[in-house]
């Protein structure tokens, strides 16, 4: 049975996605309902922060390679406490921190900025080649989306980590099927990532992205000193029934009736 804390986290930044990029009325909701629970497990479970000090320099380093999903990475920021929940509402407002995509240099608790695909995977192997070095203890994890991996940059930052055994080293998938221009296997099929990753030196599993207690329980396994890359199966817009498995709903912000359509479907979801 998933945590209950992490299924209200859940609940509550979904509800602060809506709200957000329907405040700001542009955004991606789409990938970043997908991508809730493996934001939510990383940051109430498996990994090392602290909101008081964002900075710390001990801490786990989560880099959101897919970093157009930056809501879904405000909202479990704002849960956690890295700034106040009332921000939010500011998203891709003139002045506002809280940008389309997230700035390392303005936004507590963000590690790195991203936005320009695949980056985010050299980045995170180069974290982790600098914590083996400096024998720090800090774990890296990068959260990358299933159209990103059609970036070679990707697949070089793959080589690297396999190279040289980045076992600090956790690539998350949010595998939902879709981009901006429709399914990936119609755009530039991936094929079987697991595989893949896995041909290249991975230690990899598939879970359940919509279960926390799944994806923790792949994010403890004993990789054999490799690096190690997670798929997780996950639905765009998980949700919000009218925007799950859309396409359409990547890069759209809901309107004013919409998100209250929305809100009102999450707000009748029940934490057993």
């Amino acid at each position: 049975m998933p945590d209950k804390t992490m299924l209200s986290a859940a609940v509550e930044a979904r509800k602060d996605i809506i709200k957000m990029t329907a405040a700001a009325k542009s955004g991606h909701p789409g990938g970043s309902l997908s991508a809730v629970e493996i934001l939510v497990a990383l940051y109430y479970g498996a990994a090392k922060t602290d909101p008081s000090k964002p900075g710390w320099e001990e801490r786990d380093r989560i880099v959101l390679s897919k970093g157009h999903a930056a809501p879904v990475l405000y909202a479990v920021l704002a849960g956690k406490g890295f700034f106040p929940r009332g921000d939010l509402l500011t998203l891709r407002k003139t002045g506002s921190y809280l940008q389309g995509h997230p700035d390392m240099h303005k936004v507590p608790g963000v590690d790195m900025s991203t936005g320009s695909l695949g980056q985010g995977a050299s980045v995170s192997v180069g974290m982790a080649i600098a914590g083996k070095r400096a024998e720090k203890p800090y774990k890296v994890f990068a959260v990358l989306g299933d159209g990103e991996l059609q970036e070679g940059l990707v697949w070089e930052a793959a080589m690297a980590a396999a190279h040289y055994r980045l076992d600090n080293l956790s690539f998350i998938i949010d595998n939902n099927g879709l981009q901006i221009d429709g399914r990936n296997s119609d755009v530039m099929d991936v094929g079987d990532v697991a595989e893949k990753f896995r041909a290249f030196g991975f230690y990899t599993a598939g879970v359940d992205g919509h279960n926390t207690d799944r994806i923790l329980e792949a994010l403890a396994r004993d990789t054999g000193g490799k690096p190690r890359c997670i798929v997780a199966k996950t639905t765009k817009g998980k949700g919000v029934s009218f925007m799950e498995n859309q396409a359409g709903w990547h890069g759209k912000a809901p309107s004013a009736a919409e998100a209250e359509k929305a809100l009102a479907e999450l707000e009748a979801y029940e934490i057993g």
